[in-house]
């Protein structure tokens, strides 16, 4: 079933609630998360700039996940299907601006993705990122066709491909933003 056709009041109501809601993500789970190993930060300083690596924070969540915004309510009511929004639970992880929540261990390539997002955060901004995400949505009809995560899911496939062929995500991230890709 297609997305329901929104206003511009609604779309921008949705990215000020999802602005919020990763805002607050991310303070709550900051509280606990760890700068990465040294050994994390020596993989991926060939690919990610050093201000990314410093500021990220992971955490791995292992009795609680994280929970879909509260405003999916009201989503709901607006006509989209439940099935047809990103559900956190089922994610292998979230990042919210640099702090990265996992419901998985961390696998290098799993790191690699969510370090893509914190190198689209620093490039957006919160207020930035949120609105790619959200038009990404609408108009990609799905996850799956947002482009900031078609972004990450590209470069982590390059990087799964080749670990040992550097190249620069912060390059690739801001190519795609020159393109007005996202």
């Amino acid at each position: 079933m297609p997305l329901p056709e929104l206003t511009a009041a609604q779309i921008e109501w949705v990215i000020q609630q999802v602005a919020a809601y990763i805002e607050r993500q991310r303070w709550f789970f900051r509280r606990t998360a760890a700068p990465l190993r040294q050994t994390q930060k020596t993989i991926m300083a060939s690919f990610f700039p050093e201000s990314a690596l410093n500021s990220a924070r992971i955490v791995m969540l292992r009795v609680i996940r994280v929970g879909n915004p509260s405003f999916y309510e009201e989503l709901v009511q607006m006509g989209f299907e439940r099935g047809s929004l990103p559900d956190f639970d089922l994610m292998a992880a979230v990042t919210f601006l640099d702090t990265i929540v996992s419901h998985e261990p961390f696998t290098i390539e799993l790191l690699f993705h969510e370090l893509v997002h914190v190198v689209q955060y620093e490039k957006l901004g919160l207020a930035g990122f949120p609105a790619k995400y959200v038009r990404g949505f609408l108009g990609g009809g799905s996850y799956e066709g947002i482009p900031l995560e078609m972004n990450a899911y590209q470069l982590d496939a390059r990087f799964a491909a080749a670990p040992t062929k550097p190249f620069s995500v912060g390059a690739e991230v801001q190519a795609w933003i020159d393109a007005d890709r996202f």
